[in-house]
């Protein structure tokens, strides 16, 4: 049997453009994950209001695959983030800085599809700029990867979910009926929202940025459905790390 615990904890300080693991993070009611989708890359076309505003305002995977590929490190204490991608290398900058934007543009601006609003600008609103509404951090399932990779005969990686929290222990396909649930994990308790439903940015290989795989049909053919994972929001804050055991209440 195995052990409910928390495998693995992600966050994507730049919405779409990189990811990074970490071993350990304290937790906050109400809030996203620390500095996950902290900023946000706006586009030409983008229709900004100073607060949340949906996804399609910004410049993401599932519009340009090659994004996928981009990892990141953040200096939380300088707010200074640091990229990196196979094709285009590394790049270190601060978002916050707009001075500092006409680096990151010309860093990013060629892995924009041709026809496509560009990348112009990096906002920040003071929460996540999750899909969702609301703050939320996203739960999911190391049965289910284990599953979808086993139906499509290929190792897919977690970072093709650009999940936050990933958990061993979960029977397969529990977490769909899990939205209305609250959840413990460490010290912090979550409160499962909703189920997520997935885009075309899955497809891609997260090593590489190129397609590797129809994910989208695979999810619908093997469940009835595209969705994979849960978004929760955080009802009591505290610290949670890798390892930590976890149980629905």
């Amino acid at each position: 049997m195995t052990t409910a615990r928390l495998a693995h904890i992600v966050r994507h300080p730049i919405k779409g453009h990189g990811r990074e693991e970490m071993g350990h993070v304290d937790l906050t009611a109400g809030a996203c994950l620390p500095f996950d989708r902290h900023w946000a890359v706006a586009h030409e076309a983008a229709r900004l209001t100073g607060a949340w505003v949906p996804c399609a305002n910004f410049t993401r995977g599932a519009k340009a695959l090659t994004l996928m590929a981009i990892t990141s490190t953040l200096d939380a204490e300088t707010r200074t983030v640091t990229l990196h991608h196979p094709e285009a290398g590394r790049l270190t900058f601060q978002p916050d800085d707009p001075a500092e934007w006409p680096r990151f543009l010309d860093w990013v601006g060629p892995m924009s599809p041709v026809g496509r609003a560009q990348p112009a600008q990096i906002v920040s609103v003071g929460r996540g700029m999750t899909d969702s509404e609301f703050p939320s951090v996203a739960i999911l399932s190391m049965t289910t990867l284990r599953d979808m990779s086993a139906r499509m005969g290929q190792d897919l990686s977690i970072h093709r979910w650009r999940g936050n929290l990933w958990l061993e222990g979960v029977p397969l396909r529990a977490e769909e009926d899990w939205p209305g649930r609250v959840i413990r994990i460490g010290r912090a308790v979550l409160r499962v929202e909703e189920r997520i439903t997935r885009c075309r940015a899955t497809t891609a290989d997260p090593e590489t940025g190129l397609a590797a795989g129809d994910t989208l049909a695979a999810l619908q053919a093997a469940y009835g459905h595209q969705d994979f994972g849960v978004y929760a929001t955080v009802l009591e804050g505290g610290p949670v790390a890798v390892g930590d055991a976890w149980v629905l209440q």
